[in-house]
Formats: C-alpha cells, sequence, structure tokens
C-alpha cells in the first residue's frame, strides 16, 4: 500500500474515532468524513504531502471532476485544493471497498443510520485494510 492511501485510511481511522458519522447514513458517511474538514491544513504541508506525485494526483482530480461533474474545478495552483480533493476521492474509494461499509451499505436494515457500533466496526475493517 502506498504511503498516501495509507494516510487517508489513517485520516478516516482518526475522524471515525473522533465520533465523526454517528447517527450520519450510511450513504452520508463519506461526505462526514473528507467534507466536514479538511485533510491538511497549509500549503508547505500539502506541497510536502504531495511530493512527486502532483502530477498523478492533478491527474486523478481531473478524471474524477470530468467524470462526475461534466467539468474540471479544482484550483490547480493551490496545493491545499489539490490535496483535499484527492483525499476526498481516494476516500471515497476506499470506503467503498471496505467490507464492513459493504456489508452496513449493502444490507436489508430499514435504518442506515450509524451507531457507535458501527464505527467501531469500520474502523477495525479499515486498521485490518492497513496491516493486509
Amino acid at each position: 500500500m502506498n504511503r498516501i492511501k495509507k494516510d487517508v485510511i489513517e485520516y478516516a481511522i482518526d475522524r471515525l474515532n473522533d465520533g465523526v458519522g454517528e447517527d450520519a447514513y450510511i450513504e452520508d458517511l463519506h461526505h462526514e468524513i473528507f467534507n466536514t474538514d479538511y485533510f491538511i491544513i497549509g500549503t508547505n504541508h500539502a506541497k510536502e504531502w504531495l511530493g512527486s506525485e502532483v502530477f498523478n494526483v492533478i491527474e486523478t482530480i481531473k478524471d474524477y471532476e470530468q467524470s462526475n461533474f461534466g467539468e474540471v474545478s479544482t484550483d490547480f495552483t493551490d496545493p491545499e485544493k489539490l490535496v483535499n480533493m484527492y483525499a476526498y476521492i481516494l476516500g471515497e474509494e476506499i470506503l467503498y471497498e471496505d467490507s464492513y461499509y459493504k456489508i452496513v451499505r449493502d444490507s436489508d436494515r430499514e435504518d442506515t443510520r450509524l451507531d457507535s457500533q458501527d464505527l467501531r466496526e469500520l474502523m477495525n475493517s479499515l486498521k485490518d485494510s492497513l496491516n493486509a
């Protein structure tokens, strides 16, 4: 697993550990984790985090936005915006690939709101993916 994906998974685990997503619907969890706070704050920190991956990140964001929104709106001159949009995209992939997330999302539960037990299970599942 590459460093960037690992960092995003660890961020998701930290956010879940802080209770982000409790009482949220499973359909809203990605938004709650990756779109209600910044993954990285600070231009220099963002530049360091991007490192040599900056062009791959730009390409991924461009493809994602074009595919999902029909246009590209991220400011590629702002490292913070690049990093946070990339974390948003990776976060979506990470959650949608996670086994526990899939179980809850695809379940026959009438109420798909997440409780503290769901968050613990999801955290454990994400931790397992770090060790895979």
